[in-house]
């Protein structure tokens, strides 16, 4: 244990406890990795609330004035920031706001638009103006400073003013910062960008929640079209893009570096009129989520947090027997692990709503793992509102899209996304989602191999980025390539296929269960685990029968040979032995449990039941609990 992992522990113990801790003492460790500082952030949050903000200034000011390195000097400007501290002048911030090192810089012009006479010492034009991040901050913070100034155009110009006023009811923000919204199974991109948008529509529809904001973010792509910050997706339900300053997107390992700025981004587009936030809901336990926290807190908005005991009850299983020494991988991977259970425990302290994942052990095996709760330091709703997918409308080009798709499919085997065209007869196996290791697609292949099916069967894999693939997917299709190699005759009978628009895969799949192109299509889902499994309840809306893994929440809704199918996803021989006994059965048995899983879609997950259980447990908590 190295003496960064000491510090780091005594943080997050202190941030757990709720106890107030000496500031000098806590900014010894300013210096450290990303999450130890988010632990630090955490204390420093406490701390605060216990009303020592005055010391705190001081600390800062003292720290500051002795001209640490750049990376300490902008996390130290992002807790005086954040806590609504002064510790240095305008003046004494000045050369910080035109320092060479670039986070010191943006966090300097952050503090120096909220302070008294920031203005003075802050640049009007960006160093590189061809630098639209660096240019947008820029404007941001000019528009912060001196709202309506002439620097401050170019944020005014990248946010669509919203109407003035939202239809009656709540407004609600809820954030989706890991992946593309509008790219499902890309990159970090999974059923989630599905669920956010379906849901914000059916929001507005309850006649609870008047406007509802989707928080996303844009990378340097993004930003290089000029593309709005500000968008609407519905009548009242728009998108709101977090500007961030990295070339990869986001992903928990990074989401740390990012978080104070994430923050005060959000903070500033939920600050324009029409924006004005009632309840913030985040869903998953990184620093992204935190970040959301804090912009809830800054605008005095109730918070909400999908909490699920994970990484909690696998930690102790995945590292028990693993040789862990302080520069090793496993020791890496622990450490993650922490910080995400950190993470996830500040969460809940945070939150005003927790919503838990219906049909597992749900709120009754939480304080299992978050013992807060049992000693109800103070009172928080918890709910779990069942979950949903958007209903599918048919489109008059459906025909013709699913003749492309399935003519593509068939395009022939000597193409990497096409099939034998004589293998059209044959059950095609279907699985959609984004390329990553907790999706198990090369397990998957190898249990399709060793079973032999695909002497029997063919195989299609949607999900991953086209052009643009991340490490994560390149690593898989090589695993997969490989798996491939040993069985020549099997790439004529598997087809990949980067991610699709959601609504072509929905097209796609009603066609697979019509049968008029292929024999009977199944769909698989491979996962370790599913918290829910939205795309397997799609493909069961569509009248496939599908099969998803016994770990998770799909057990809540599918029983096992009555409508859909369990698999044991955690080895590729049990699974291969559960695939054959499933693509054995006879045509007449898929199609009745597909018509059961289909009839179970229909009858308890729409996304407006799931819209009305979530609107009716904001309204009680913005109305029940005081901030």
């Amino acid at each position: 244990m190295s003496t960064e992992d000491l510090a780091a522990a005594a943080l997050r113990r202190a941030a757990r406890d709720g106890l107030a801790t000496d500031p000098a003492q806590l900014v010894t460790s300013a210096h450290a990795s990303p999450t130890v500082r988010t632990a630090l952030a955490e204390a420093w949050a406490v701390t605060l609330a216990a009303g020592h903000g005055r010391n705190a200034a001081a600390v800062l000011r003292r720290r500051l004035l002795a001209r640490p390195p750049a990376g300490e000097a902008a996390f130290l400007l992002d807790l005086a920031e954040s806590g609504g501290l002064q510790p240095l002048t305008a003046a004494e911030c000045a050369a910080m706001a035109r320092s060479a090192d670039r986070a010191e810089r943006h966090a300097a012009w952050r503090y120096l638009a909220g302070i008294a006479h920031g203005a003075e010492v802050l640049p009007r034009v960006a160093p590189r103006t061809a630098d639209r991040y660096e240019a947008l901050l820029l404007a941001a913070v000019w528009q912060r400073a001196v709202p309506g100034a002439a620097a401050g155009q170019a944020f005014r110009q990248a946010v669509r003013p919203l109407p003035a006023e939202a239809g009656s009811g709540l407004t609600v923000a809820q954030s989706m910062l890991l992946g593309r919204l509008d790219e499902p199974g890309a990159g970090l991109s999974g059923g989630m960008s599905v669920l956010l948008g379906g849901l914000g529509d059916a929001l507005t529809g309850t006649g609870r929640v008047g406007r509802v904001m989707t928080l996303a973010t844009a990378g340097p792509t993004d930003l290089g079209r000029r593309q709005p910050l500000v968008v609407r997706r519905g009548p009242e339900h728009w998108v709101m893009r977090i500007p961030v300053d990295a070339p990869e997107p986001l992903d928990p390992r990074t989401a740390a570096v990012h978080r104070a700025a994430l923050a005060w981004w959000a903070t500033r587009l939920l600050a324009l009129p029409g924006a004005a936030v009632d309840v913030v809901h985040a869903r998953f336990a990184d620093d992204g989520s935190l970040a959301m926290a804090e912009t809830a807190r800054r605008h005095g908005a109730r918070f909400a947090f999908t909490v699920t005991p994970d990484p909690h009850r696998t930690t102790a299983e995945r590292h028990r027997d693993l040789p862990v020494h302080a520069n090793s991988e496993p020791a890496a991977a622990l450490r993650m692990d922490l910080h995400r259970i950190f993470v996830a425990d500040r969460l809940v302290a945070r939150a005003d709503l927790l919503v838990t994942i219906p049909g597992r052990t749900g709120s009754a095996e939480l304080p299992e793992h978050f013992p807060q709760l049992a000693s109800q330091r103070r009172p928080r709703r918890i709910a779990a509102p069942p979950e949903g997918i958007p209903p599918f409308e048919p489109g008059q080009h459906d025909e013709a899209l699913a003749a492309t798709l399935m003519g593509r499919l068939f395009a022939g085997g000597d193409r990497p996304d096409g099939l034998d065209a004589d293998g059209s007869g044959v059950r095609v196996l279907l699985s959609v989602g984004r390329l990553h290791p907790v999706k198990q697609q090369d397990r998957l292949v190898e249990a399709w191999l060793d079973a032999g099916l695909h002497r029997s069967t063919a195989l299609l894999l949607i999900g991953g980025s086209g052009s643009d693939a991340t490490p994560v997917e390149t690593g898989m299709r090589g695993r997969i390539a490989k798996l491939l190699s040993a069985e020549p005759t099997a790439r004529r009978r598997i087809a990949q296929w980067p991610a699709l628009p959601n609504r072509q895969v929905r097209v796609l799949e009603r066609a697979l269960a019509s049968g008029r192109w292929c024999g009977p299509a199944i769909y698989v889902c491979p996962s370790a685990k599913e918290e829910f499994g939205l795309a397997v309840l799609e493909a069961m809306d569509a009248g496939m029968p599908a099969a998803g893994p016994v770990r998770g929440g799909v057990p809540h809704y599918i029983r096992d040979g009555v409508n859909g199918f369990l698999l044991p996803t955690g080895g590729a021989g049990e699974l291969a032995e559960r695939l054959r006994e499933v693509c054995g059965l006879p045509a007449d048995r898929l199609a009745e449990v597909a018509a059961r899983g289909r009839g179970t879609v229909a009858a308890r997950f729409s996304a407006a039941a799931m819209a009305e259980a979530l609107a009716a447990e904001y309204t009680a908590v913005v109305a029940g609990t005081a901030r």
